[in-house]
């Protein structure tokens, strides 16, 4: 059951993130790989990426043909994508307990992981949403004889509310700017703060908050993108004992493959 006092947080987190959204990065580029999963970025990295989906009319000679406009493709890629559908009911229930958009939730997702569940970045980072193993010990999880943290975090229900947990963590401790909040998620938490509470000067960093953004601004249901602000409630006292643990993203996974 989610806490009341998260509710408000969720628009609010709505509303910031709309608001942070830079207009200039609205194209989203994709490839598939040989297993079939999707991997988002928000340029060409490679010349494996194609445009995916834009939000702007095609620009003529610039374009190699039309391209759809975002939220057809998009929702499109969500109503044919497995890995979706069989964790879509996850993903309520991590979003409604910890206050956390589900549209930002399913954003976060594709950009980690294209939502293959069996995903391990180079790195050791695990599963939906690219967990690893020394923050999930810091949320409780403990090694076991025959299962250890990472062998659980392959559990997609596990590693949504381990990920979850610590997203929300993150945005109490960037309130005001869900851009910094995507950048701890994918850098640290360090990081940032060494970057001087901005996105840091990092290509993979700063590619992965556009991704996660531009996908979201296209997820988000147009209703709610004029929710009223709302103040966020206050840090639970467990995110301050985790500053020091290594983050989702650490090490930056600069161009990842799973």
């Amino acid at each position: 059951m989610s806490s009341p006092a998260y509710r408000p947080f969720a628009v609010l987190l709505g509303l910031l993130v709309l608001l942070w959204q830079p207009a200039a990065q609205a194209d989203v580029w994709a490839y598939v790989d040989d297993k079939g999963v999707p991997h988002f970025a928000a340029e060409q990295l490679d010349e494996r990426y194609a445009l995916y989906f834009t939000d702007q009319a095609p620009e003529g000679a610039t374009r190699a043909g039309p391209v759809p406009m975002a939220p057809t493709r998009l929702h499109a890629f969500f109503e044919i994508s497995p890995g979706y559908k069989s964790v879509r009911h996850l993903l309520r229930e991590a979003a409604r307990e910890h206050g956390i958009d589900y549209a930002l939730l399913q954003a976060l997702i594709a950009t980690e992981s294209g939502f293959d569940a069996a995903a391990v970045s180079p790195k050791g980072a695990v599963g939906l949403m690219q967990v690893m193993p020394a923050t999930a010990r810091g949320y409780g999880l403990e090694d076991q004889r025959r299962r250890p943290v990472a062998r659980q975090l392959a559990d997609a229900r596990t590693n949504i509310q381990v990920g979850s947990r610590h997203l929300r963590r993150l945005l109490a401790k960037f309130p005001d700017r869900p851009d910094l909040a995507l950048a701890a998620y994918n850098a640290g938490l360090k990081t940032v703060r060494r970057a001087g509470n901005q996105v840091p000067p990092y290509r993979e960093t700063q590619n992965y908050v556009r991704t996660v953004l531009a996908l979201y601004a296209v997820l988000k249901p147009a209703a709610d993108k004029a929710a009223p602000r709302f103040l966020p409630p206050p840090e639970r006292a467990e995110f301050a004992r985790l500053d020091d643990l290594a983050e989702p993203g650490a090490a930056l996974k600069q161009d990842k493959s799973y």
